[in-house]
């Protein structure tokens, strides 16, 4: 995959980095490190620019958000409602837990919307409930632009500085997500904690 990914934004450019960078949004085991790092070192050595890789790849990322939170939307409350009443048991998910989720997300929207795009997995994922809550389609792309116009300067600046040695970086990268998973695992094995420790006081 990493060598197809190469090959693509080599090919075509901004063209290239707006299309994968979309994909990764809609399929996240594609890996922007490498696509943004790459397009920052192809801005340093042929006639494409920082601002145009920059550009192109914030205009992916809105792109592929746009498709995760409108399968979001049309998924909507009532039909979570419905398989969580048909499948809750076996996946052991209450809905009085469905609507904390989703409740939660609708106290802290913009914040989430915006911080979640520069987390690893979360960038891509957090499209999902946005739509799911209905969020305002104008407020979330315009969120969704800032936080990754942000994520897809550091990353192609970083690329761009290190030149041929921009590979350099992904291992950084990969510390970092790894202990962001390992955060996000905590916090998900102390929301279930709460939860077994709430349903036995009730």
């Amino acid at each position: 995959m990493r060598q197809w990914i190469l090959q693509v934004v080599a090919a075509y450019g901004y063209l290239g980095i707006f299309l994968m960078i979309a994909l990764e949004n809609v399929f996240p085991p594609i890996p922007s490190e490498i696509i943004l790092t790459f397009g920052g070192f192809m801005a340093a050595v042929t006639r494409m620019n920082t601002f145009g890789v920059v550009t192109a790849a914030t205009a992916g990322a809105m792109v592929g958000a746009a498709v995760l939170y409108r399968i979001g939307r049309v998924l909507g409350r009532l039909r979570t409602e419905a398989l969580v009443a048909r499948w809750g048991r076996v996946l052991r998910i209450r809905q009085q837990d469905v609507d904390r989720a989703l409740d939660w997300f609708s106290r802290y929207r913009g914040k989430t919307v915006f911080l979640c795009r520069m987390v690893p997995l979360l960038r891509s994922l957090i499209s999902i409930p946005a739509g799911m809550a209905q969020m305002p389609v104008g407020r979330f792309l315009l969120l969704t632009a800032l936080g990754s116009a942000i994520w897809n300067t550091l990353l192609v600046s970083a690329g761009v500085l290190l030149g041929e040695r921009w590979e350099e970086i992904l291992g950084f990268l990969h510390t970092y997500s790894a202990v962001t998973c390992a955060v996000l695992a905590l916090c998900c094995i102390g929301g279930v904690l709460w939860l077994l420790l709430r349903r036995r006081r009730v």
